[in-house]
């Protein structure tokens, strides 16, 4: 089997059971506005760089244009706003491109909205001087047409950052304590490595650890609701989940988020 054909294997066994989405009185797919507005509103001025902003802005000169595919609210682009001339944002979804605008608009820098998903809208991009995805890859099944598309459009480099491992396999033991599911274990930052390797695209690994990322929900019934409609559960039974996720539910800066304390990342560059 390639690499290719493992990543997409290892992603596709991610479904969640027919009958559970069935019987669930609500989706479980979809990605809340104000948690991914809100991690793009604290992204313009971190600490410091981390290696993902670090090695899009070797690449990055003064007034360039940047693509940010599954954009957000901007958390992966927007700490290049000082540099960049331009930020085009991508996204499946038209109230995070509002929050992306928005968040552009108020760290001072130009930004332009695609609507869709990539490779589909990549003939309306046009060139870009670097192209980063943050927390997208676990999402990308068709690892070969993103890839190579986002390196034909990018003249400087492309950025991905992703978890070491899968970002939903924090929750394999909640899955087996409501429904008696086993998940799945990967695939992790090493396979995504491989398959781009695999397609000749010069991928360099560069693994580091953070906190969470920064942003969250003002309510803690919020941060909840998100998690129960990850796990198909009725609202019902949201004190219930409370308790199973004990500190993994945790107040950071006045917001709630849920999750482990610290994060195993990955920055994968292609190419030099």
């Amino acid at each position: 089997m390639t690499a290719i054909d493992r990543w997409r294997e290892q992603l596709e066994r991610w479904a969640i059971p027919a009958e559970i989405v069935a019987a669930a009185p609500e989706s479980p797919y979809g990605f809340p506005t104000e948690l991914f507005r809100s991690r793009g509103e604290r992204a313009t001025s971190p600490a410091e760089p981390t290696p993902t902003t670090a090695r899009a802005l070797e690449r990055l000169s003064e007034g360039g244009r940047v693509l940010d595919v599954g954009c957000g609210g901007g958390a992966t682009s927007l700490p290049l706003a000082g540099r960049a001339g331009v930020l085009v944002g991508v996204d499946s979804q038209a109230d995070m491109l509002e929050g992306f605008l928005s968040n552009a608009r108020a760290a001072g820098v130009e930004a332009e909205a695609i609507p869709g998903r990539w490779p589909d809208v990549a003939d309306r991009v046009g060139r870009v001087d670097v192209a980063v995805a943050g927390h997208v890859l676990y999402n990308v099944a068709g690892l070969d047409p993103f890839a190579r598309s986002l390196a034909s459009v990018a003249g400087g480099r492309v950025v991905f950052e992703l978890t070491e491992r899968h970002p939903l396999h924090w929750m394999n033991d909640l899955w087996l304590r409501f429904h008696g599911v086993d998940r799945p274990d990967g695939p992790a930052a090493e396979d995504a490595l491989e398959a781009l390797a695999e397609l000749g695209l010069d991928p360099v690994i560069e693994r580091w650890s953070a906190p969470p990322r920064a942003g969250g929900f003002d309510r803690k019934a919020d941060a909840v609701a998100l998690i129960r409609r990850r796990l198909c559960l009725p609202p019902e039974r949201d004190g219930e989940l409370a308790d199973a996720l004990g500190p993994l539910l945790v107040d950071r800066e006045g917001l709630w988020s849920t999750g482990p304390a610290d994060q195993e990342l990955a920055t994968i560059r292609l190419g030099r």
